[in-house]
């Protein structure tokens, strides 16, 4: 009786800590999200799922072009593309991205520059600078995006984490850029 009741004990041990690992693997360190919608097209598709890494901006700041996922309201988060930093000032004219005077590539958007034969991609707009502690986001499916054109800029304080890897369906797993 006591044997069975000492392995009983360590088969709940052993699930206990299980749970407690995964609970905090989940909470600190990585959480899956799927993708809702089709605001980051050609790139992400609507119902992928990704895995968001939380610890990276714990220990350093987003860059310039990274996938992220930030907290848009109470119930919502969003997955969008760092475009501008703190103190830059973004400007798009002629379909292109200017930062701080600089043309920009974005060739994430080429299969969406080359189809279109009604006007640009994203319409023209300035933002004169990005404020402190702040993030200027858009969707790669500028037409159909609502993103800091719109709501405005994203506050790192609200940012997750970065994703970069599809696990989901499981004939598209791969790291995107």
């Amino acid at each position: 009786m006591t044997r069975k009741k000492s392995e009983l004990f360590e088969w709940i041990k052993a699930l206990a800590i299980a749970v407690i690992l995964a609970a905090v693997i989940r909470y600190f360190l990585f959480a899956p999200i799927v993708v809702d919608g089709l605001s980051m097209m050609p790139t992400l598709h609507d119902q992928d799922r990704m895995i968001v890494n939380k610890i990276g901006y714990k220990i350093g700041d987003p860059e310039r072009f990274d996938i992220v996922v930030f907290h848009a309201t109470e119930e919502k988060d969003y997955i969008k593309r760092v475009i501008g930093l703190p103190g830059d000032r973004v400007e798009y004219r002629d379909d292109t991205l200017y930062i701080n005077g600089k043309a920009y590539e974005e060739p994430y958007l080429d299969e969406y520059k080359n189809t279109l034969i009604d006007g640009p991609l994203t319409e023209p707009f300035t933002v004169e600078e990005v404020p402190e502690g702040q993030l200027f986001v858009m969707g790669d499916n500028r037409r159909y995006s609502k993103d800091s054109r719109h709501i405005g800029p994203v506050s790192k304080d609200e940012v997750m984490g970065k994703t970069s890897l599809i696990y989901w369906p499981l004939n598209d797993i791969r790291f995107v850029e």
